[in-house]
């Protein structure tokens, strides 16, 4: 999946997307699921990883929100 596609899939919070990648915020060191309810985030701050591994190992944190490091089944 290419960026321009992972973009689109945050702008929609499509959940198809859920599980296949995640995206962090740099401006706020936090990373989400694509169908995550928060306020979203301007492109040029986004940078996608392929799991909630990758973008712990770059730094940032999970959600509270969303919870992007626990399987989406588990969510209520």
């Amino acid at each position: 999946m290419d960026e321009d596609a992972m973009w689109s899939a945050v702008a929609r919070r499509d959940r198809d997307g859920d599980g296949r990648f995640v995206y962090a915020v740099r401006t706020t060191g936090v990373y989400c699921r694509p169908s995550c309810p928060s306020r979203r985030a301007k492109r040029e701050n986004v940078a996608f990883h392929p799991d909630a591994a990758a973008a712990e190992a770059a730094g940032f944190r999970p959600c509270k929100r969303c919870r992007p490091n626990t399987p989406p089944s588990t969510l209520t």
